[in-house]
């Protein structure tokens, strides 16, 4: 589910700032960035596909141009249709282990749910590397609420290809890593919108789409439905969570 935002809004939808952010974490993450930290002027780079609102919005906080980073061919097509009419904002695709940027670009890394897989360690890396000694990343994680997580739910992630940290200790992570905690906060109570949406999103494009569609996408459409019910019927939400985490780059 986290990784298939394209499919579910679909290419020709018109982004507005009265729509929610279709991202586990939702429009909360952004608003806690800018609620704790004073962005004006800030080089800025936005990991992760379905994050043309954020970067918008980013671009107008900062009052700077900002870099949307996504790995797919498609989320680049449909972040650069959204962002037609907002010049400061240029979307590339590169993989987030291994950008083309210089060291020390950026005072601002923006991620929302597109740094909890298995290439965690290389993407933070890889982040540290890109922004400038005391610059700021702003990083929204999936985290596991239990410490024994069971089979059903570590199915679902590895599907996704997720490796959620326990939340009491993802603070310790990122410490681990050299980045000093700004601040953190608990945010699990946006994935039960995320995923009310995401079921609405499905059934309506399944409506639309010809057998054929249905056919062609049908191992991609299991899954999300399978995913969705997981959390929302199947006690997911009580193993799975998401928290957000402003730290500083300790070089």
């Amino acid at each position: 589910m986290f990784n298939s935002y394209n499919f579910l809004a679909g290419q020709n939808r018109k982004m507005t700032d009265k729509q929610k952010i279709f991202l586990p974490g939702s429009d909360q993450q952004l608003r806690f960035l800018t609620g704790e930290i004073n962005m004006s002027g800030m080089l800025t780079a936005v990991f992760g596909s379905g994050s043309q609102r954020i970067a918008r919005r980013l671009s107008e906080e900062t009052k700077n141009k900002v870099e949307l980073i996504v790995e797919d061919y498609e989320s680049l097509i449909t972040a650069e249709l959204e962002l037609s009419n907002s010049p400061e904002v240029k979307t590339r695709m590169m993989s987030f282990s291994a950008t083309d940027f210089e060291s020390d670009s950026f005072d601002l890394v923006y991620a929302q749910a597109s740094v909890s897989g298995t290439s965690r360690v290389k993407i933070l890396k890889e982040i540290k590397r890109i922004l400038k000694p005391g610059g700021i990343l702003c990083a929204g994680e999936i985290v596991r609420l239990s410490k024994e997580t069971p089979r059903f739910v570590l199915d679902v992630w590895n599907s996704s290809g997720l490796s959620p940290v326990y939340q009491d200790e993802i603070e310790s992570y990122y410490k681990e890593k050299n980045f000093s905690i700004v601040k953190s906060a608990d945010l699990s109570k946006t994935l039960k919108d995320f995923y009310t949406m995401g079921a609405g999103q499905l059934k309506r494009n399944l409506g639309q789409m010809t057998e054929q569609e249905k056919s062609f996408n049908k191992k991609l459409i299991n899954r999300m439905s399978h995913e969705t019910n997981v959390y929302l019927k199947q006690g997911g939400d009580k193993h799975i969570g998401f928290r957000v985490l402003i730290v500083k780059n300790e070089k």
